[in-house]
Formats: structure tokens, C-alpha cells, sequence
């Protein structure tokens, strides 16, 4: 079993490579893992085209969901981006929050935010920043966005409780968060679970949903609702450099167990401590 720092340095790596890959690699695989399917279509992502803000240069098909069309974006807002790679949902979001808003995007990786900057000077926004950082401890101070989006990230992250609390800290009171992410309905091959590349292809690392969202309420969020949800299926090709013939029938005859979800929540306009008796 992999350490939390030695999964952190797998990801980083991995993430460091799918920074210099073009869209079309990474929509043949499983998140961004790797050339590994012949089938090219994107196992996870949906298409950004249509939305307003919307930058190819910045999209590397890497997410899972479409969060920032359900986060609910006001003009002035601030909003943060967890795992923000070359910047696609925060330039999507800066369009939402228009020029009196402003928008950080956290990545654990430098080639990432190297990227992501190169993007936004490109495009002459000044109130788009990308801050290298670990989402379990976010670059940022307390009470400050009024809105967090991420698309496919906190199933790269070993300790997902923290994830959600750094979210709880961060956010205004009265503030939410719109994530989408991998999660499981049913148990994954042991195979695939202790896959490198399908944890760096956001499958591996997925936990259960029912935990997922335990999670999210755990720490104080109120208001949680699904926004989307979705099956993703895996194509044969990927499996088979995991299970064989046999094993790959056996995992089919289940219901589809790794799904993609849009998650919303709100923290509390009021915000007391249980033991102040008024919570």
C-alpha cells in the first residue's frame, strides 16, 4: 500500500507529463493517464464549447462534469478552483464573475501552473491567479470565496476529509461549492485499485458515494444535492492492461460502479460551534 506522500508524487509526476500533452492524447485515456485506448473519445469529460469563457489552449480533457454550469456564479464573486490545471474551469468561471469578480486557481503541480499563467497572460486577465499548493492545506485565507469549483480532482486526493474542511474554512458564510468527481457504487477489481496509472486516471483513487458525500456533510455543509449524475464505462482496451478476459466478463456482469457526480453544497450563513449550544 501506497503512502499518502508517495500517491502525492505519483499524481504530481504524472500530472507534470499530461501538462506538455495535447487534448487529443488525453481524451484517449482514462483522465489523462496515459495514451492507453484506442477508442478516442473521452472516457470522463463533457464538452466545454458551448459554455461562455470557454479556451481550447486551456482545456487538456482532463475533468469529469461540467461544475462551473452548475455553480451558480455571480457577477463580483470570488471563486476558487481546486486543481485548476492550465486554467479551463477558471477562465470559464471568470466569465461568470465578470471583470469585478476575481478567481484563484490552486494546482499541486508547477508545469500545471506554469501553464495555466502563460494561458491568462495570453488572454489579458488580471483577475485570474493560479497558486501552486496542496488542497488539503490551500495557499488562501480563511472566509474568502464565495463560490469553489473543481472538476475531477479530490479522488486524486488521498485524505478527502481535509479536502472538504480546507473547502468549509475558506468559504464565506452563505458561500457553496459546485465539485464534480469520481465516485463508486459497488467494489472495483483489486487490480485496478492498486493500479498506479488508473489512480492517476482518477479511477483507482474513487472511494464509495455514500462515504463520498458523508464526507461533505461531516463538516458542517448544509443543503447537499446532486446536481448530475452519470455512469462512466471503461473501454475494454484500458481493462485488459489490468484483468484478463475472464475477470474483465466478471467485472461486466455488474452494474456500473464508477460514476460521475456533481456535488453542491452551502456553508451556513450562521456559523457557531456545537458547543455554544446554538447550532
Amino acid at each position: 500500500m501506497n503512502t499518502e506522500q508517495e500517491i502525492k508524487e505519483m499524481v504530481r509526476q504524472k500530472y507534470s507529463e499530461i501538462a506538455l500533452q495535447d487534448k487529443e492524447t488525453n481524451a484517449s485515456s482514462c483522465c489523462g493517464a496515459g495514451g492507453c485506448s484506442t477508442e478516442v473519445y473521452n472516457i470522463m469529460s463533457e464538452e466545454y464549447n458551448n459554455l461562455e469563457g470557454y479556451n481550447p489552449d486551456a482545456d487538456l480533457g482532463l475533468g469529469c462534469g461540467l461544475p462551473t454550469q452548475f455553480a451558480k456564479i455571480k457577477k463580483g464573486d470570488t471563486v476558487i478552483d481546486l486543481g485548476s490545471g492550465a486554467g479551463n474551469d477558471c477562465f470559464v468561471a471568470r466569465a461568470e464573475t465578470g471583470e469585478t469578480g476575481k478567481v484563484i486557481g490552486i494546482d499541486f503541480t508547477e508545469a500545471m501552473i506554469d501553464k495555466a499563467r502563460s494561458n491568462a497572460e495570453k488572454l489579458g486577465f488580471n483577475n485570474v491567479e493560479f497558486r501552486q499548493g496542496d488542497i488539503e492545506k490551500m495557499p488562501v485565507t480563511a472566509n474568502v470565496a464565495d463560490v469553489i469549483v473543481s472538476n475531477c480532482v479530490l479522488n486524486l486526493v488521498p485524505n478527502k476529509q481535509a479536502v472538504f474542511a480546507e473547502m468549509y474554512r475558506v468559504l464565506k458564510p452563505g458561500g457553496h461549492f459546485s465539485i464534480s468527481d469520481i465516485v463508486l457504487t459497488g467494489e472495483l477489481p483489486e487490480k485496478i485499485k492498486s493500479a498506479a496509472e488508473m489512480y492517476a486516471g482518477c479511477v483507482a483513487s474513487a472511494i464509495d458515494k455514500d462515504e463520498y458525500l458523508n464526507y461533505v456533510s461531516k463538516v458542517g455543509f448544509a443543503n447537499m444535492q446532486i446536481q448530475k449524475e452519470k455512469a462512466i464505462i471503461v473501454p475494454d482496451d484500458i481493462l485488459k492492461n489490468y484483468l484478463n478476459d475472464e475477470e474483465i466478463a466478471q467485472y461486466k456482469l455488474n452494474e456500473t460502479v464508477i460514476r460521475s457526480i456533481t456535488v453542491y453544497a452551502e456553508k451556513p450563513a450562521r456559523c457557531c460551534s456545537p458547543s455554544s449550544g446554538c447550532c
